[in-house]
């Protein structure tokens, strides 16, 4: 069970969870105060500190059992809370709930992209052939275990895989969130979509969807009908490291 026991690979692999995890749930409780509701904001929950968003079993137990024995983990913190009769009139208020909603997920995919152009730039100015820099940046991206396995661990090349982690991680709790599924933000993204005269029935169904979502997850279903997406988006990463690496 332990064979993919690493203390380096899980401390880089951690460590980009918890900081994508903190940005995540403090761009809800920022887009919750600009629309002014300001209830995550009195509760602490518009900070980057992760101790202010951690959960035991989602951001704790669960992860380091899934990095230390090789199996898909899955990772969430405490959800911010949001009253959505305090958010602003100026919206509709099942609008503004969606912007609060996206405002994660968005922060992930922005965070994705951040870190592809930190890991470009570290490879570039650690590797000079250009052959080498592409090997180095796909490894990068499989976190300490591709550095280690390309033989090249330094202080440098830990850096590099600790950004390649976080181009992964924020990819996936994009992709993850933005399902359509509740407790997931694309349950409430989705629901400003929903006509008004279907939203009852739309938010009957909404509570069984945890159970579809755990039913997935734990079948392994999960992964089938998200890895042609998370394939399609590596795809594009690999075009844009052509074009950047040289």
């Amino acid at each position: 069970m332990f064979d993919n026991f690493s203390l380096p690979a899980i401390l880089i692999s951690y460590v980009a969870l918890l900081f994508s995890l903190s940005v995540h749930e403090a761009s809800h409780a920022t887009a919750a105060f600009l629309l002014e509701d300001r209830t995550a904001q009195r509760m602490g929950r518009m900070t980057l500190n992760p101790l202010a968003h951690m959960d035991p079993i989602g951001t704790f137990l669960f992860p380091l059992i899934g990095m230390s024995t090789g199996i898909p983990f899955i990772g969430w913190a405490k959800p911010v809370p949001v009253n959505p009769v305090n958010l602003t009139r100026r919206l509709r208020m099942k609008i503004s709930y969606a912007l609060v909603a996206f405002a994660g997920p968005a922060s992930n995919i922005i965070l994705s992209l951040l870190f592809f152009f930190i890991t470009v730039f570290l490879v570039k100015i650690n590797v000079v052939d250009v052959d080498q820099r592409k090997i180095l940046f796909e490894s990068a991206l499989t976190g300490y275990a591709g550095i280690e396995r390309l033989g090249t661990v330094s202080n440098q090349t830990i850096l590099i895989a600790l950004s390649g982690q976080c181009i992964l991680i924020n990819m996936g709790l994009a992709i993850f969130n933005l399902l359509p599924l509740g407790p997931l933000d694309g349950s409430s993204v989705l629901r400003a979509f929903v006509p008004d005269q279907w939203l009852p029935g739309y938010d009957r169904v909404q509570p069984y969807m945890s159970g579809v979502l755990l039913i997935l997850v734990f079948t392994g279903l999960f992964q089938f009908i998200l890895y042609p997406v998370f394939m399609f988006l590596i795809g594009i990463l690999g075009l844009l490291q052509t074009v950047f690496l040289g």
